[in-house]
């Protein structure tokens, strides 16, 4: 086992989390302290406001008390595109408002520490973002993550901000996916997405598109780590491998994206998604090399010459990129990005809005 597979492991190792927990709770016991949430707030942000309203909820019924630091966005490497989140997180706030029963508009904000205080602690506790909030040793976004937050708390199955639920069925529509193979979000929708639409009779389109690490817009260390525990949160959640990670950046999604291609084309895109995805994210498996590829497509039953073929084309870049145009022109930039209609919703814990809307629609 390499050491690039085993640090992923390490890091998203549920026994080094639980011991990570017990310490500080050991701490705090013996320094008397209550349990405190710190919650990093941007003042002109949507998913802020959210939290705002959210938070002293929680504080009154697990008893926890709220300190509350205002922080500058994100640096532009964290969040590339800065004006196309601003727009969605405005757009995707009214959803969430609605499902949690909150107002989207803007509020009174409490006390905070002043933005350079927020930043330095913000980096010193290892994150980069807003909406944040950390509590011994764990960050939690915005309301999507508060039910992480809650079971840890202590709230059992009764939680005040519960997972949204996809709808069960839908009358069938159009559900587009833009996704990376580098993508660990992509992984967990594409290990769900095709079920769902099944239930919602949606016909529903791949369209992959290039990591945005191989489109010169590099990924900071703290964002990495961040994705990489909060998705093997999520994985636990779905019943799903996660952690046994072989990057495939580079070599490994180029040659992986050629065979997609190819695979969508003959109408099995989901076999060889799925088995590629499952390799890289939650078996280590090397998907640069012959061997590991070959693997891969053996458990998707692609043929070896078939794929060797899909390996000599270079039409795939110009798909791929046509796929980035159409995301960019429909005002999105990350990946999973649902589209149904002129409607896009971007994140893999946003598959119930697309079934809503496909519902809708219906």
């Amino acid at each position: 086992m390499s050491l690039k597979t085993l640090a992923p492991q390490i890091l998203t190792s549920p026994t080094l989390r639980s011991l990570g927990r017990g310490r500080h709770a050991l701490q705090r016991r013996l320094s008397g302290k209550p349990r405190t949430l710190h919650t990093f707030i941007q003042r002109d942000e949507a998913y802020s406001q959210l939290l705002v309203q959210a938070l002293p909820r929680l504080a009154e019924r697990y008893d926890v008390k709220i300190i509350w630091h205002e922080v500058s966005p994100p640096e532009r490497s964290a969040a590339p595109e800065p004006e196309k989140l601003a727009a969605w997180s405005l757009e995707d706030a009214r959803y969430l408002a609605e499902a949690y029963q909150l107002d989207p508009g803007e509020h009174d904000l409490p006390a905070m520490s002043a933005p350079a205080h927020g930043d330095a602690l913000r980096a010193r506790l290892g994150h980069y973002g807003s909406a944040m909030t950390w509590f011994e040793g764990e960050w939690y976004w915005a309301l999507d993550r508060l039910h992480h937050l809650e079971r840890r708390l202590g709230s059992g199955d009764d939680l005040i901000f519960a997972p949204i639920a996809e709808p069960d069925h839908a009358a069938g529509g159009s559900l587009e996916v833009f996704l990376s193979l580098r993508s660990p979000y992509s992984y967990l929708a594409a290990m769900r997405m095709f079920d769902l639409a099944e239930g919602w009779n949606a016909r529903l389109t791949l369209r992959p598109v290039l990591p945005m690490v191989m489109r010169s817009l590099p990924v900071p260390a703290t964002k990495r780590f961040y994705i990489v525990r909060d998705c093997k949160r999520e994985a636990e959640r779905y019943g799903l491998p996660f952690g046994k990670i072989a990057d495939p950046v580079g070599k490994g999604v180029e040659r992986g994206l050629a065979i997609l291609i190819g695979e969508i084309e003959r109408g099995r895109g989901k076999t060889f998604l799925q088995a590629f995805m499952t390799a890289v994210w939650a078996e280590g498996v090397n998907a640069v090399g012959d061997a590991g590829l070959r693997r891969i497509c053996d458990r998707a039953g692609v043929d070896w010459t078939e794929a060797e073929a899909d390996l000599a084309r270079e039409d795939w870049r110009d798909i791929v990129e046509a796929n980035r145009l159409d995301l960019f022109a429909g005002g999105h930039w990350g990946v999973p990005t649902f589209k149904v209609g002129d409607r896009m919703a971007f994140g893999q814990d946003r598959l119930w809005l697309a079934g809503e809307w496909l519902q809708a629609d219906a």
